[in-house]
C-alpha cells in the first residue's frame, strides 16, 4: 500500500445505519476498481480544541457524529484511474441519495511516507490530521517511524503516517482550512490501529510518560494545529 484517500466527514447520529449501508455498497466499487482495503471508522473519542477540532473540519452539528475513513490503493496511479472509473459509472448514480451532507466532507490523497506494523483485527482507530511544512518532510518521516515504534511496543498493531499530495480547496471546507494551513505547509493524515479500545486506553497511559512522542519537545509541526480522535471501525475490508 503506497496511497490513500483520507475522508473526513459529518454523519447525522440517526443515519449510522444507511452511512454504513452505503459506503458497504460503495466498497465493492472501490474494489473493482482497484482498492485494497476500505475502513470507516464512526466517532467515539473526539476531543473538542481550542484551536481547531475535527468537529470544525466538517463544520458538525450537535446531531451529527464526526467520521475518520481512508481507502488504500497500491498506488497513486491505480487510484487516479479508480477515480475516473467512478465519475463515469452509472452505478454510482444508482446508490441514491447520500446519508450525509456531502458538500461538507473533506477528502484528498496522501502518499505513505512510513508505515509500520503487521495489522490484524482492527477494533479501534486513533486518527490524525496536522499541517507540516512542506520542507520539513523528512524530519516528519523520522518523527513518525521513532513514534510508530512506540505505539507498537505498546500494543498498536499498525500505525500509517501519510503527506499530502493532491489536496484539493473547497467550496464550504477543506483539510486546508481544517488545518489552518499556511504558505509552505501541506496535511499529514495518518492513523493507528489497535486491536480493541481497552487495549488502546491502556496504552495511552503508558505513552504519556514515552520520550519517543515528545522527540525532545523538537516537532516538525505545530501541534497546537494537529486534530485527533478515536474511532470504532464500522466497515473494514
Amino acid at each position: 500500500m503506497t496511497y490513500v484517500d483520507g475522508f473526513v466527514v459529518a454523519v447525522p447520529t440517526a443515519n449510522k445505519q444507511k452511512y454504513i449501508d452505503h459506503a458497504e455498497g460503495a466498497l465493492d466499487l472501490f474494489k473493482e476498481f482497484g482498492a485494497v482495503r476500505m475502513v470507516e471508522g464512526w466517532g467515539d473519542d473526539v476531543p473538542r480544541g481550542e484551536v481547531n477540532d475535527l468537529y470544525g473540519a466538517v463544520q458538525a452539528k450537535d446531531d451529527e457524529a464526526v467520521l475518520f475513513s481512508w481507502v488504500e490503493y497500491p498506488d497513486k496511479a491505480t487510484r487516479d484511474a479508480a477515480g475516473q472509473k467512478m465519475m463515469s459509472d452509472p452505478r454510482m448514480g444508482s446508490m441514491g441519495e447520500m446519508p450525509f451532507d456531502g458538500s461538507r466532507m473533506i477528502y484528498g490523497g496522501f502518499e505513505v511516507l512510513h508505515e509500520a506494523g503487521d495489522g490484524g483485527q482492527c477494533g479501534y482507530v486513533d486518527g490524525l490530521v496536522l499541517p507540516v511544512p512542506q520542507d520539513k518532510k523528512d524530519a516528519y518521516r523520522a518523527f513518525a517511524q521513532t513514534t510508530a515504534a512506540a505505539f507498537l511496543d505498546h500494543g498498536a498493531t499498525r500505525v500509517v503516517d501519510t503527506f499530502g499530495n493532491d489536496v484539493p480547496v473547497g467550496k464550504i471546507t477543506d483539510f486546508h482550512r481544517a488545518a489552518k494551513v499556511h504558505d509552505g505547509e501541506t496535511v499529514a493524515f495518518g492513523w493507528i490501529e489497535w486491536p480493541s479500545k481497552q487495549v488502546r486506553d491502556t496504552a495511552w497511559e503508558r505513552l504519556m510518560s514515552d520520550e519517543r512522542l515528545s522527540a525532545g519537545g523538537d516537532r516538525p509541526f505545530d501541534g497546537k494545529r494537529m486534530m485527533f480522535g478515536a474511532f470504532v471501525p464500522v466497515v473494514d475490508r
